[in-house]
């Protein structure tokens, strides 16, 4: 007689507990508090956490909504829960998505001669208007950006970094938002290895291994780029979409990058004509 053994299946998703706890810590809330605010008693929500109880669909939004969850992270509580997702992942190409696409080409235009891109939640550049690649070429000697990804453009010796003369204080203040990311989405794994990958780059500061406070000395940030005896600087404004139902759309923003002073936007008005005239 044949003895049967059983193979045990792995969760293929965290568990809920575990999310909710990570969550609670990320926004500094008590078992208590998040009880309170989510009209439930603490043993209630210590059961959910500690797996003896279900928490149904319309409880773990409304967690969600107290703990301020992103989208791609409510789906991910969902799944956790026993659930499937709610919110959609479109392609930006979908034609779904077609009208927010016109609408990013029409900012991204508008801001010419300036640069302008359009980033994802992991800084990749998905799109960008010419003036971006004018400027990255000007400074970069001709030559385009090695990555696709704007952190390590400026993380990379061999890249952008090389051309930003007050490279500490963005580079530093670009970590900080990264660290920032990492810690608002606990099990955002892509993040924390993007994470990983610019704290490997060489030359940069020990103490960014830490998430640390952003320093407010500076009423502005500005980006100082350099290439022989020209200067350039901007300064940076982010668009979001309000009430966003869409993953893509939530994670999506663009950056316009606007001249600090004359000689800036003298110097992309004339890269501008010289492109044209070619």
């Amino acid at each position: 007689m044949q003895r049967q053994t059983r193979t045990l299946q792995k969760p293929t998703a965290p568990a809920l507990g575990r999310l909710l706890r990570e969550w609670r810590a990320t926004r500094r809330l008590s078992q208590l508090d998040l009880a309170l605010e989510a009209n439930i008693s603490t043993r209630h929500l210590s059961c959910v956490e500690t797996g003896k109880a279900q928490a149904s669909r319309e409880l773990v939004a409304r967690l969600a909504d107290v703990l301020d969850v992103p989208l791609r992270e409510r789906n991910a509580l969902l799944v956790a829960a026993g659930f499937a997702p709610k919110y959609p992942e479109s392609a930006l190409a979908t034609p779904a998505l077609a009208q927010v696409r016109r609408a990013i080409e029409a900012i991204l235009a508008q801001q010419e001669p300036y640069p302008a891109f359009l980033l994802n939640r992991r800084w990749d550049v998905l799109m960008a208007n010419a003036a971006a690649a004018r400027v990255n070429r000007f400074v970069l000697g001709g030559r385009d950006s090695r990555h696709d990804n704007m952190l390590r453009q400026f993380f990379d010796p061999d890249d952008l970094r090389a051309t930003v003369v007050n490279w500490e204080d963005v580079a530093g203040n670009l970590i900080h938002h990264l660290h920032s990311a990492v810690a608002a989405a606990p099990s955002d794994e892509t993040a924390q290895a993007l994470l990983a990958d610019v704290l490997a780059y060489p030359g940069v500061p020990a103490r960014w291994r830490r998430r640390e406070p952003e320093s407010a000395a500076l009423p502005l940030l500005t980006t100082v780029l350099r290439r022989d005896d020209h200067e350039l600087q901007f300064f940076s404004t982010i668009t979001t979409f309000g009430t966003p139902r869409d993953v893509t759309i939530e994670e999506l923003h663009i950056e316009c990058c606007f001249p600090v002073d004359e000689a800036t936007a003298a110097l992309c008005r004339e890269l501008a004509q010289s492109a044209a005239s070619s």
